[in-house]
């Protein structure tokens, strides 16, 4: 656009200045070798003007011919050039979807067209298409080849720690990492990863001096920075917490202003206070997190805060910590933890019922063994309690990156991702239990049907909504408490007795249900006189405790119960 204008603008003045001297008739009088010459002003000044025009079109048509082999060389240079790149760019297009193939046809072209030692991206490529037909050794090979070029040495550690991190090798993928971090600091993913490292090994300073550099360089911003600062210093405290406690006292109390939300530096914090006797500052730390976010370990420590309470004194101290946070399932076990210790069976046994109406868990179930163990002794109530627990929702836990963990820790040991661990409910794993029900509905619809047994007194007594385990025994899941247990026989005794019948657990299912499941199910034996007496005789054919001698169950254990 510069250019056009200072066009015009020649352009302009050069018709101006003939304009002016058409305006102002004169003659030009040129005497050479003794000849005069007498022309206008206006024809000297166009032969002066043509004269320097044929001058400079003279010079460019001899510089042209002059610089037209280099101009040709270096015309059909660029033009491989192009060739080479869009070889190159479409080896790329063609690695990132997946088709090692076209990357491999397309490497071949590229190094044909472009110096391959001038052009770091080939060797990119080369390595991709390596890693996409399977050949990973020969692409660690090709990318620690890149670490020998300054240019490349980055590219080429970001290639071997992803291959490491695709292998399992954490050790090594850290080393590259920690290397690519000392050589490049702002970069985010190798800072990261030096972090995780420092952080494994408990290099506390480290990753902190770390995480300021990160800062300072504006790689992750004000309020992560200040997370993942309060984590490091929880984790730093927990360490220093026994060896020096006044030191761990003043980084707890840091890391709780930094993140006052982060469970673990809340508790930190108030153990080290209530180990200096500042009772009332640490009670006020875990009484605004318990508001924030009611946890079980907050509980304990809050409960627990002097070594000399009564079990009344902690039971208190529990209604006063619910009462912040009333209806919530925390803090009804809290209340009933506390009531267990204190012998309020009664408050106890209310408490975990209300978190049963509320969320039911499998700490919950547990608990009601052990208040039905000290309140009552019966231990077939107890048995109910926990094979209930083993069907219930687990409880929540630190969770990070699928693994599950019974302590908080600053880092996930699975990828080295700092502030990774979540207090929620881990992913249920499939129970022993397997419902069967679909499938048998569905195998009954595309059965045949066939004819009903003559036997009219072998009519099935089979309880309704019956599931399968995995030893192939029915267990029914309506009528009271006691249904529950596992019925000790492949199927439910034929007409039981008038005691079974009257036993709330043998619930008939629908006369044209009985049809359809006997008409799927194969003919039973014919029973021998014998059996028959021994049948009349079974009350119920449903055993106390198979498992258990009567002389073990006498005794009874004061342990508290526990699944695993």
């Amino acid at each position: 656009m510069i250019r056009i204008l200072v066009f015009f603008l020649v352009v302009l003045l050069l018709g101006v200045g003939f304009a002016w001297l058409a305006d102002r008739p004169g003659d030009l009088v040129v005497t050479f070798a003794g000849m005069q010459y007498k022309v206008t002003l206006m024809v000297a000044a166009s032969a002066i003007v043509a004269i320097v025009a044929a001058v400079m079109l003279a010079w460019w048509v001899i510089k042209s011919v002059v610089a037209s082999p280099y101009a040709l060389r270096r015309h059909f240079r660029a033009r491989k050039r192009d060739r080479g790149y869009q070889s190159l760019s479409t080896g790329l297009i063609a690695a990132g979807a997946g088709d090692g193939q076209t990357a491999r046809r397309m490497i071949k072209q590229a190094e044909k067209l472009l110096n391959v030692d001038q052009e770091p991206l080939i060797k990119l490529l080369d390595a991709q298409a390596a890693m996409l037909e399977g050949r990973a050794d020969d692409a660690r090979a090709k990318f620690e080849a890149m670490l020998d070029d300054p240019e490349t040495k980055l590219l080429g550690l970001r290639g071997l720690y992803l291959e490491a991190q695709r292998l399992g090798a954490r050790d090594a993928s850290r080393h590259y990492a920690e290397e690519a971090a000392l050589l490049a600091p702002n970069v985010e993913w190798a800072a990261s990863a030096a972090l995780g490292q420092k952080t494994t090994h408990g290099d506390w300073d480290g990753a902190l001096l770390l995480l300021e550099k990160q800062k300072a360089t504006k790689q992750i911003d004000k309020d992560k920075a200040k997370r993942e600062r309060a984590v490091l210093l929880t984790a730093k405290a927990i360490e220093t917490f026994e060896s020096d406690p006044l030191n761990a006292k003043s980084i707890a109390v840091e890391a709780n202003k930094l993140a006052p939300d982060l469970v673990p530096a809340a508790i930190i914090a108030a153990k080290a206070l209530f180990q200096q006797g500042d009772l009332r500052k640490g009670s006020k730390i875990l009484e605004y997190t318990w508001k924030k976010q009611p946890h079980p370990e907050v509980a304990e420590t809050y409960v627990h805060a002097r070594l000399g309470d009564s079990v009344i004194d902690r039971l208190k101290r529990a209604r006063h910590l619910a009462a912040l946070y009333p209806h919530h399932p925390e803090s009804s076990l809290a209340i009933a933890h506390a009531a267990l210790a204190a012998g309020e069976l009664k408050e106890a046994r209310e408490a975990a019922e209300a978190v049963l109406r509320s969320a039911p868990r499998e700490s919950a179930y547990l608990l009601l063994a052990d208040i039905e163990e000290a309140q009552t002794g019966d231990q077939g109530r107890v048995r109910q309690w926990l094979s209930r627990a083993v069907k219930a929702p687990r409880d929540p836990a630190w969770t990070a990156d699928g693994y599950v963990s019974d302590r908080w820790a600053p880092a996930s040991p699975v990828t080295g991702r700092l502030n990774a661990f979540e207090w929620k409910v881990p992913v249920e794993q499939l129970g022993s239990v397997i419902d069967y029900r679909d499938e048998f509905d569905e195998a009954l619809a595309t059965e045949p049907v066939r004819p009903t047994s003559p036997r009219e007194d072998l009519k099935p007594l089979i309880p309704a909504k019956s599931v399968v385990v995995e030893t192939g025994k029915p267990i029914s899941k309506e009528g009271t408490d006691d249904d529950k247990d596992i019925i000790d026989a492949e199927v439910v005794q034929f007409e039981p007795p008038a005691k079974a019948r009257e036993h709330p657990v043998a619930k008939p299912a629908q006369t044209g249900d009985n049809e359809r499941i006997a008409s799927v199910l194969p003919p039973f034996p014919e029973k021998s006189v014998e059996s028959k007496k021994k049948d009349e005789e079974l009350v119920f054919p449903v055993p106390d405790d198979p498992g258990v001698r009567p002389e073990d169950e006498a005794e009874r254990s004061n342990k508290k119960f526990r699944l695993f």
